[in-house]
């Protein structure tokens, strides 16, 4: 799906983005190249990474950035820019080049996952779309794959369309969780767009619409013998929903009717007793292989607790709590400039802060994964880009957190992270769909990641380290700029 195919969204932007680029303009630095990266400063829910997602929806919009007449004519009643600029947008697109993270790469804070190098007002002008799509899907991935490795191997959908804060928000999201470990979405449009397994059975208004509930149980059971899942707590799970759906089950049994897929949802309740007693009675009705799924409010800490109490649950619907990241709703990634062109060299830019995490990391680099001898990531680096790193002997790097201690990375393989994924212009490849980035994201975290990075309480701190030249640029700008 190409969100932008019947809408153009290239006024989604701060206006102060417009003014900087009216000036800039106006002031003959438009053609002046600059890089800007996009980085984070914190993982989520004190979490051990993220999950960068989002990147094809920003190719897509740079590839089709332009402005309507209608955009123009908005631009000139608000007064406050010259007509010559004006003009100049009317034939805009973006030229410049995008470096990026593979999407669904596992990432850290304060590493450039995207490095934008373009044009002055280009690249001025795409900073609110580029956050708003990493922002957004990279919060969603991530809080996925929590609720995913608490429900350990059982199978969780996305229920969250109708608690997401828009249509854009729910087909995203139900994209971006995909990409983060759920199995299928209930959002039929994100099944369309990207391919995604669908899911979904009845609402509760299916069993309230006929005059009892066994018979709704029996019709619904008539049209989808192979999807028979019954929504059991309407009125009363374990003396009613559930024997009602025994008998339904019986009837098909008796009928030989052998479902591929059947079972009971409870939606309500107490989720953790009300499993365990279905378990037992579906048991002692010879429906050994009927599932139960349970929805409602659910999260990585409500799943964990349900089963962590004998909770018999074969897969979870989790909506709201997934679809808006409740417990942390805001990801925080920045788009800060890093260096600018002077006499045909990109030359290195620091912001300085009285809040030391906020000082960034100037000029362009590169950013490598380092691994072990046994495949696993220990730390990320950034060099100067460019920088030539020879992991065939002892190398000595630097702790920016505690740069007094001598650190050396032995028997160590490293791999760049950042590839071209635009050059003036034009994307340079295909890229992956939604099942392969997933697959991609599962890989990482099975075979790369430590585990202990991945626990919700405490987890390992993954390391991103710098080449002693690198370090030794940044303090001098520090110096030169305090």
């Amino acid at each position: 799906m190409r969100i932008y195919d019947e809408r153009n969204v290239s006024m989604m932007m701060d206006l102060y983005e417009m003014t900087m680029a009216n000036g800039y303009y106006l002031l003959e630095n438009q053609d002046t190249h600059v890089a800007f990266d996009v980085f984070y400063r914190r993982n989520p829910d004190s979490a051990g990474f993220a999950i960068f997602t989002g990147l094809e929806q920003i190719v897509e919009y740079l590839e089709g950035l332009h402005f309507d007449p209608e955009d123009i004519d908005y631009l000139r009643s608000l007064g406050q820019f010259d007509e010559s600029f004006l003009s100049y947008l009317a034939d805009f697109c973006f030229s410049g080049d995008l470096y990026a993270f593979p999407e669904g790469t596992i990432m850290y804070p304060n590493e450039p996952v995207i490095t934008v190098v373009a044009p002055l007002v280009e690249a001025q002008l795409i900073e609110t779309e580029l956050l708003t799509q990493i922002n957004h899907q990279s919060l969603i991935a991530t809080k996925a794959r929590r609720i995913v490795r608490s429900a350990e191997g059982r199978p969780v959908s996305d229920f969250g369309a109708r608690r997401a804060h828009n249509n854009d928000a729910a087909i995203y999201g139900a994209r971006a969780a995909y990409i983060g470990g759920v199995a299928a979405t209930a959002t039929v449009s994100s099944g369309q767009h990207f391919g995604i397994p669908v899911s979904g059975t009845m609402a509760h208004s299916w069993v309230m619409f006929y005059k009892n509930e066994l018979e709704s149980f029996r019709k619904f059971a008539s049209i989808y013998p192979d999807n028979c899942i019954l929504l059991v707590d309407t009125y009363d799970v374990l003396h009613q929903g559930l024997p009602n759906a025994i008998q339904v089950f019986t009837e098909m049994r008796d009928r030989g009717i052998a479902s591929k897929n059947y079972g009971i949802r409870i939606d309500s309740g107490d989720l953790a007793y009300l499993t365990a007693r279905s378990r037992k009675m579906l048991d002692e009705a010879g429906f050994t292989d009927a599932k139960i799924i349970i929805s409602n409010s659910l999260d990585e800490y409500t799943i964990r607790s349900i089963l962590d109490q004998g909770g018999q649950v074969d897969a979870f619907g989790v909506g709201e709590r997934l679809i808006t990241s409740r417990s942390e709703p805001v990801f925080g990634a920045v788009y800060k400039l890093c260096a600018v062109e002077e006499d045909g060299q990109m030359i290195p830019r620091i912001k300085l802060s009285e809040t030391p995490e906020k000082i960034t990391n100037p000029g362009l680099k590169d950013v490598y994964r380092i691994y072990d001898a046994d495949g696993h990531a220990v730390a990320d680096l950034i060099t100067r880009q460019g920088e030539e790193l020879d992991l065939s002997n002892r190398y000595d790097f630097v702790d920016p957190i505690k740069p007094w201690k001598r650190r050396a990375f032995e028997n160590c393989t490293a791999k760049k992270l950042q590839v071209k994924i635009i050059e003036a212009g034009k994307r340079t490849s295909q890229l992956p769909s939604a099942k392969e980035i997933a697959s991609y994201v599962d890989r990482q975290l099975r075979e790369e990641i430590w585990d202990t990075e991945q626990r919700f309480e405490n987890p390992h701190i993954h390391y991103l380290d710098m080449s002693p030249a690198y370090y030794e640029m940044k303090m001098d700008m520090l110096e030169t700029n305090r």
